[in-house]
């Protein structure tokens, strides 16, 4: 979430998923029925510090801090807000002045504020505790809301693997060393998660469909739902089928891996500096596209979620309930959680990351990696398209050997040959430089070191070798350090692969 997008939900006024509070130096009185309402429609935007006529008042930047204290406490109250619930509660600038946001998504239970129940018409919150038609009709509507809340009451511990918990620990902790996952059982992080339910209509309990999806066995996860499936296919030669292809029916934290490793299989990747660090662009693009792929996918729909990788795109198809329809850009793009356990859970091993990032980190990275914006369609195929760019850096093997003499040496080293020829054995060094190259590029899939690779030519002199060869290998972008930060490094090796 960034300021363009707030102004963009300010601009548009309160409406039904809207709600603007004056909040100079404390909570306003009715916050809470807003939030309870929210939870109870269609979630929603709070955004505190502007009045009724769009204008942004602001909020004493002294009292922040509090106003922020005060919120979170207060959903962790049971007499305010039952059952309780996590928000996060963020402040941003807005025409130099501070405000407060908060995202509400729409939720499986029935939310209750002091108390009462509170339900979201136009711009308005209205009590309708005492009207049964109206509670039992949201009780009837909140039951069928989010497939992924669905209990499955004979499904046990056993239908689910400790190892994916344990993954899934073990990157908890990797982002927070004090991870409240740290000292919980398998148990606990799902009733903590509310991967663990009970529904207070039927009295079911049990694992959820979303506990299944991320941590069941690939034979339960089949058994819950026969229609899961994601197609991963990559197109180059054979544009009518395919030259590669994945079919992924397995959890959803095995899945994303699987997509990223299918991207990273069949895409390049571009040397880029992020302030003093090296990152990889095009797994910052696929980290966002799989995660919300996975995600926000309707698992009620039977079409097949695909991820599709041509010369000239990625691209994803993803089955929707769609809140909007048409063309989603940074300007027009308002969060809203389809999936709130999953994306919870992505978010707490490091898969994901705010409520809203997506659709901008793509777009800013897609930018940087092929110069051109990616395209965001809302309907009931959610569909992203990232352009793709070939670069030299990440030649494959069979690029390589299409290259002529001409054309390799031109592109890695300049029209012009090394100044001396290589200290070479006759009857076993490359005839030519093209041929070096290659040799180079192709011995390089994996990490090398220099010594490795001058020994693999049998070149004898390492300062002419480097001078000659890894250098300008590494400043065309060829090569690529294993150890950038540190290029004098003993340790150092190079690689060309994808």
């Amino acid at each position: 979430m960034d300021d363009i997008i707030i102004k963009n939900i300010i601009s548009q006024g309160e409406k039904i998923n809207t709600e603007f509070k004056e909040a100079k130096n404390k909570l306003p009185k009715d916050l809470f029925e807003t939030v309870c309402a929210f939870l109870n429609r269609f979630g929603g935007n709070i955004i505190l510090g502007v009045n009724d006529n769009r204008e942004v008042i602001g909020i004493d930047e002294d009292s922040i801090l509090k106003l922020k204290k005060d919120f979170v406490n207060l959903c962790n109250n049971t007499s305010k807000i039952s059952p309780t619930i996590y928000l996060k509660i963020m402040d941003y600038e807005v025409d130099g002045k501070k405000i407060l946001y908060i995202n509400i998504p729409d939720s499986s239970e029935v939310y209750r504020c002091n108390g009462r129940i509170y339900d979201r018409n136009e711009d308005g919150d209205f009590d309708i505790t005492d009207n049964s038609n109206l509670v039992a009709d949201m009780y009837i509507r909140k039951r069928d809301l989010h497939i992924e809340d669905k209990i499955f009451p004979y499904a046990t511990m056993e239908n689910l693997r400790n190892d994916l918990f344990e993954k899934a620990r073990k990157w908890a902790i990797l982002k927070n060393d004090n991870h409240p996952w740290k000292n919980m059982s398998n148990e606990e992080i799902l009733r903590s998660s509310g991967l663990y339910r009970e529904d207070v209509m039927t009295h079911q309990k049990g694992l959820t469909l979303a506990a299944i999806l991320l941590f069941g066995t690939d034979e339960t996860i089949m058994s819950c739902l026969s229609t899961f499936k994601t197609d991963a296919i990559y197109r180059d030669e054979n544009m009518e089928r395919y030259d590669d292809r994945d079919v992924i029916i397995t959890n959803l934290i095995d899945s994303y891996e699987r997509l990223m490793q299918f991207i990273q299989k069949h895409t390049n990747d571009k040397f880029y500096l992020e302030g003093s660090h090296s990152i990889s662009i095009r797994d910052k693009i696929a980290r966002e596209l799989c995660s919300n792929l996975l995600i926000h996918r309707e698992f009620s729909s039977g079409i097949t979620l695909r991820l599709i990788i041509t010369k000239e795109n990625l691209y994803t198809e993803n089955p929707n309930i769609p809140r909007m329809r048409g063309v989603i850009t940074i300007n027009n793009c308002i969060p809203y959680s389809k999936k709130p356990k999953i994306a919870k859970i992505f978010r707490e091993i490091g898969l994901a990351d705010e409520l809203g990032s997506g659709v901008r980190n793509i777009t800013n990275y897609s930018e940087i990696y092929s110069g051109k914006e990616p395209i965001f369609e809302e309907g009931d195929i959610f569909k992203a398209t990232v352009p793709l760019v070939k670069v030299l850096n990440e030649m494959t093997i069979k690029d390589v050997n299409k290259m002529t003499v001409k054309e390799l040496n031109t592109s890695v080293i300049g029209s012009k040959a090394p100044d001396k020829a290589p200290d070479k054995a006759p009857d076993k060094a490359p005839d030519n430089l093209n041929e070096m190259i290659k040799k180079i590029i192709l011995y390089c899939q994996e990490p090398k070191s220099a010594i490795q690779i001058m020994s693999e030519l049998n070149y004898k002199n390492i300062k002419r070798f480097r001078r000659d060869y890894i250098k300008p290998l590494v400043e065309k972008g060829i090569l690529k350090m294993t150890n950038p930060d540190k290029p004098t490094s003993k340790n150092q090796k190079y690689t060309s692969k994808i």
